[in-house]
């Protein structure tokens, strides 16, 4: 009789002052399925040369940040500034012509009013005069062509984005069209591949569980993440969906990142993360007779996590609620 009466007085002392208690029964839980989610751009593009020539000047680098319209490269067309040196001596050749012409013109029409000249004359040089003006003028258009293919040699970036690759060297030889950088535009996304069972179970607006990155900060806490698109196309027996995250700007694309998905629910026993003592490597709850119990954990639900083994229905967890 004493001996049992020091041991419930014992267990009595183990338990806390100020204790809080629940009573665990089976609840029902989202059942999470931990896949990799990859970090993607929602699209790519290339900055391509509007020229054929040799690359004479690189201006980005990978990884770099650029704008629309920004240069990324240059092109130069040695051909074009050959062309455009000829046509500035075929235009002061046709403008001496047109001063020529006006001349003529001017003297026919001199003559004609004093009555030495025909009027055939006059008609000829007017004639002259149009041919000659139009002629000039037809040249300083081929000339406008050439100086505005020259300035084509900039290779422009058609978005904002961040350059994921840059495609040829200082002093390569592209054609026109030809890709020189590719830039992923600062929209990116987590892409998942689930099993195609769980392919009726996931939905554009469900809500999934982004962990911390390995390549971040340690002791980063997981956040929330949306589906924002579900890919109509089983391929491999995977499913495809893209997750919308805030800040996977920083992140680089193609990095792997740990996601958890709600696949359907399970029935599972839940307890306060407080309860739960940490002792000597062991997770373990205290009942309510004192006893202390080893237990296995499973997934955490806000602030409570599951108990996948050492605890059964009914039973009662205590813990200081001051703690």
């Amino acid at each position: 009789m004493r001996p049992m009466l020091f041991a419930t007085l014992a267990a009595l002392a183990a338990l806390p002052a100020a204790a809080a208690e629940v009573t665990v029964h089976p609840a029902a839980i989202e059942d999470l399925k931990a896949v990799f989610g990859t970090v993607e751009s929602l699209r790519e593009t290339s900055a391509r040369a509007r020229i054929g020539g040799t690359v004479s000047e690189l201006v980005v680098t990978e990884g770099q940040r650029v704008q629309a319209g920004e240069r990324v490269a240059q092109v130069t067309d040695t051909k074009i500034a050959l062309q455009a040196a000829g046509v500035d001596a075929r235009i002061q050749s046709a403008e001496a012509q047109l001063q020529l012409a006006q001349t003529e013109f001017s003297r026919a029409t001199e003559l004609f009013s004093k009555g030495a000249g025909a009027k055939s004359r006059v008609d000829v040089a007017r004639t002259q005069l149009e041919v000659a003006r139009r002629t000039v003028a037809a040249l300083r258009s081929e000339r406008n062509v050439l100086t505005e293919r020259g300035g084509e040699g900039a290779v422009l970036a058609p978005v904002n984005g961040r350059v994921l690759a840059v495609k040829v060297t200082e002093g390569s030889v592209v054609m026109p069209g030809e890709a020189i950088a590719t830039i992923a535009v600062e929209t990116y996304v987590l892409r998942i591949l689930l099993p195609e069972r769980h392919a009726r179970s996931i939905r554009v607006g469900d809500t999934v569980w982004v962990g911390p990155r390995a390549m971040g900060r340690t002791g980063a806490l997981a956040r929330q993440g949306r589906v924002v698109k579900v890919y109509p196309r089983i391929e491999n027996g995977r499913v495809t969906a893209d997750v919308a995250v805030d800040g996977l700007g920083d992140y680089f694309v193609g990095e792997r990142v740990p996601v958890h998905v709600a696949t359907g629910e399970r029935r599972a026993f839940l307890v306060p993360r407080a309860a739960v003592r940490r002792r000597f490597g062991l997770d373990t709850v205290t009942l309510k007779d004192g006893t202390e119990v080893v237990v296995q954990l499973g997934q955490r639900t806000g602030d409570e996590v599951e108990v996948l083994a050492g605890l059964k229905d009914g039973d009662t967890v205590v813990w200081d609620a001051a703690r």
